[in-house]
């Protein structure tokens, strides 16, 4: 089959069209072909070689976590999907196999669901590890409960802008950081309240909003960008859910001033081991139409190193799609 893969690790040029062999599904796994894959800032990272500590790579090593397409084949214990089926979810690049840069990619069961007859399969492509990361963050390690007020940091990107949803769906209040040109956008989507985070003090903003601080932060922006203030924006008793393949991490310090100050400050890694819970929860609420997919931007995947590019550089609304067969159904 073709794909588009890296033969050693570095910037968008490492990525080349290679001919490699076609998986073929074991035990409890689905063959997928691939009509679409996902960008996520992880592609990137992973590229670069900087999610080492996670991925066990095997050169010629081809990116892509998202997927959507059709099924080709189960293996032995699947049941729910049969070919033909249109599904979508994650790849196994995440445990070292290819991932879904490519014509056919391998997916266990679990991190597959049926895409909704109303929802085009580009889009599905755009939904799953963004979702997921902001479902997890919220739901398992965030304990979110209806009437809680939450905080998005960057609530217009892929991950902020199905967190704001998943929380209003949740029955939470929703506050938003983003630029003044996705204002209106994120309002849209649920948010109560959005905040410029160039111009405006995000921490006199939100306890203006909710006194004495919110319940749940989860940073979608990552780089640490907003941790310095959490003492000012989380109140005592809430939590600070950072996402860790953002490059996000609480040193030492932090930790012991987020606990003196009665919160806690925790990575959305303490509930990896339940992923596929957490794309089920959320399939189940594309299902039930209580969140939409974030705006696609669809591009061919031999410009895939331009999106890694546009990536990187952020402020990408939404999803960047790539396109691998657009005659899969």
């Amino acid at each position: 089959m073709r794909a588009f893969a890296i033969k050693s690790f570095g910037g968008p040029d490492r990525l080349e069209w290679c001919e490699i062999p076609a998986p073929a599904p074991g035990a409890g796994q689905v063959l997928v072909r691939v009509a679409y894959a996902g960008v996520n800032p992880a592609d990137w990272k992973t590229r670069e070689g900087m999610l080492s500590r996670y991925i066990d790579y095997r050169f010629p090593f081809v990116l892509g976590f998202d997927l959507a397409g059709v099924v080709e084949t189960v293996g032995d214990g699947v049941i729910g999907f049969a070919p033909g089926d249109a599904v979508y979810g994650t790849s196994m690049q995440g445990q070292g196999q290819n991932g879904s840069y490519a014509e056919y990619c391998c997916a266990f069961a679990p991190m597959l669901a049926l895409v909704p007859s109303a929802l085009p399969m580009a889009a599905a492509a755009g939904i799953p590890t963004a979702g997921i990361t902001a479902f997890g963050g919220l739901v398992d390690v965030g304990k979110l409960k209806a009437g809680q007020s939450v905080l998005i940091n960057g609530a217009a990107g892929g991950v902020g802008s199905l967190a704001v949803q998943i929380a209003k769906a949740c029955g939470a209040r929703v506050a938003g950081t983003c630029s003044p040109a996705n204002s209106y956008f994120v309002q849209t989507l649920g948010a109560e309240v959005t905040i410029d985070y160039k111009t405006e003090n995000v921490a006199d903003t939100v306890t203006r909003w909710a006194p004495g601080g919110v319940d749940i932060v989860l940073d979608a922006v990552g780089l640490d960008s907003l941790l310095p203030k959490a003492r000012e924006i989380v109140r005592p008793g809430g939590i600070y859910v950072e996402i860790e393949t953002l490059i996000s991490a609480a040193n030492e310090t932090q930790l012991r001033e987020a606990a003196d100050s009665g919160f806690t400050l925790t990575s959305n890694m303490v509930a990896v081991a339940r992923l596929s819970e957490h794309f089920q929860g959320l399939a189940a609420l594309i299902r039930d139409r209580k969140i939409k997919p974030p705006p696609i931007d669809v591009l061919p995947l031999s410009r895939a190193g331009y999106a890694h590019n546009r990536v990187q550089a952020g402020h990408v609304r939404g999803k960047i799609v790539l396109e691998i067969d657009p005659f899969a159904p």
